[in-house]
């Protein structure tokens, strides 16, 4: 086979960049999250990133104002775990992680970023009474969550709540596991009022969760959807 001529040699160097170029691109859209996609399209990534972060604090706040006290455990009912799961699934591991952290840090200033409640604890306190293990596991679930999706799981359903449901096994694990060891409690009946009395309506919200970020990239980023 004869060598290519000199001449074509720039062109051909130019062609080899164009498809590691496109290679790069492919392999980014389909391990990135929504948010680190949307770099793509912004120069300001240290903004938009703190933007973000600063947001999901915001939300996961505003779930938390969405409770409804419980008769027979000290565990409310709230919309937390579905900004967790959600928030992190869309910053990422890291910036996930990140802002649990922050919300949780505000939460102990002082804050009233904390579901509202006249039994539990206010402030630092929080974070030691009944639902402090749940509080705590946040910053883990939104990491796994967000784990998960830098590596394509939000992209379709199926994919998505299994990502939601590991990370609502997370706060469950933390919740029952620190319930169980306050006074007056046992393993049983931690189980009963800090995960049997919620689950069947946390099932619920990790599957809407699922729902929202496959729904985005399709309709924000249609073309890199390849799942």
């Amino acid at each position: 086979m004869p060598a290519p001529p000199p001449e074509s040699l720039p062109a051909i160097v130019r062609a080899v960049g164009v498809s590691l170029e496109s290679t790069v691109m492919i392999a980014n859209v389909s391990s990135g999250t929504l948010l680190a996609h949307s770099f793509t399209h912004t120069g300001a990534r240290v903004p938009v990133r703190a933007a973000a972060v600063g947001l999901g604090v915001l939300l996961t706040a505003a779930a938390a104002q969405f409770t409804l006290p419980l008769p027979f455990t000290a565990v409310p009912f709230v919309l937390t775990p579905f900004a967790v799961m959600l928030v992190g699934a869309a910053l990422g591991s890291r910036l996930g992680f990140a802002t649990q952290v922050l919300y949780l840090a505000a939460g102990a200033a002082g804050l009233p970023v904390f579901a509202p409640s006249l039994v539990l604890p206010p402030g630092a306190a929080r974070l030691i009474g009944p639902t402090g293990g749940y509080l705590l596991a946040y910053p883990v679930a939104a990491f796994v969550t967000g784990w998960l999706a830098e590596r394509g799981w939000d992209r379709r359903y199926v994919t998505s709540l299994a990502s939601m449901l590991a990370g609502l096994a997370i706060i469950f694990i933390g919740g029952v596991s620190w319930l169980s060891t306050l006074p007056g409690q046992t393993l049983g009946t931690a189980i009963a009022g800090g995960f049997v009395a919620h689950i069947g309506m946390d099932l619920i919200k990790a599957a809407v969760a699922a729902k929202v970020l496959p729904l985005a990239w399709k309709v924000y980023f249609p073309n890199t959807n390849k799942y």
